[in-house]
């Protein structure tokens, strides 16, 4: 009876160590199961972070602009632009065969570049020009974009400067090849008979659609000796949706 009872003791101990084998081995499953899904998951999150690098964090520069600006301007079809002045608003229309610099525009309207810029340069029956300052903001935002890239001349033939066209200003050291400083632009009023010095060598890529009144109150203004308004032209500018 002795043996008996030790003997179903024994199988009892035997199939619950059976039984807790069988459960580690499940429990221990289901954690390797977890594990895998869980670092599937966390490396797919971490391809996803690395694909989706923000545009704004890429500095343009002369050797990635074309392709940065082609990319960002399909994403980006806009092709009007109001610039909010304290003389009134002025709406310009971009050209879409110039391309580089339409997409620049919009960039740099989308990032706020303009915002707290000024019509720093005024030249009676000539132009005015936008686009920089003198507040330390405006360096700060022009590194944050790309300090030193410049915008590959896009000269359509046959267009002219006329009044209230739009073109890129122009660093004249160096610059063989015509092309745009991309954080300044100016809008022309000046007769015709003052373009040849412009015409098939600034990039003219937009127009003045709405406005001109103000372009022309903006040109009165009183100016040092060097064409800067004696009292700040700030501008805003927004995107027309």
């Amino acid at each position: 009876m002795k043996k008996l009872f030790i003997y179903c003791l024994g199988l009892i101990l035997f199939i619950a160590s059976c039984e807790d084998n069988k459960n580690k081995a499940v429990n221990e499953s289901k954690a390797s199961s977890k594990t895998e899904i869980d670092s599937s998951k966390v490396l797919r999150q971490e391809q996803k972070k690395s694909e989706e690098k923000p545009k704004d964090t890429i500095k343009i520069t002369d050797e990635n602009v074309v392709e940065f600006l082609s990319a960002y301007g399909k994403e980006n079809p806009e092709d009007k632009v109001i610039i909010h002045t304290r003389f009134g608003d002025i709406e310009i229309q971009l050209f879409k065969d110039t391309p580089l610099h339409r997409a620049n525009f919009i960039y740099l309207v989308k990032h706020h570049y303009f915002d707290d810029t000024f019509f720093h340069r005024v030249v009676p029956n000539f132009i005015i020009q936008g686009g920089n300052s003198d507040l330390v903001s405006t360096p700060k935002k022009r590194t944050k974009i790309g300090p030193n890239y410049r915008l590959p001349a896009e000269i359509v033939p046959g267009r002219v400067h006329e009044y209230g066209t739009v073109s890129g200003a122009k660093e004249y050291r160096e610059n063989p090849d015509n092309k745009s400083a991309p954080y300044e632009f100016f809008i022309f009023l000046g007769p015709k008979t003052s373009t040849t010095h412009l015409n098939g060598k600034y990039t003219i890529f937009g127009k003045v659609i709405k406005g001109m009144n103000v372009v022309e109150e903006i040109s009165k203004v009183e100016v040092d000796g060097e064409d800067w308004p004696l009292t700040n032209i700030y501008i805003s500018a927004k995107v027309v949706k």
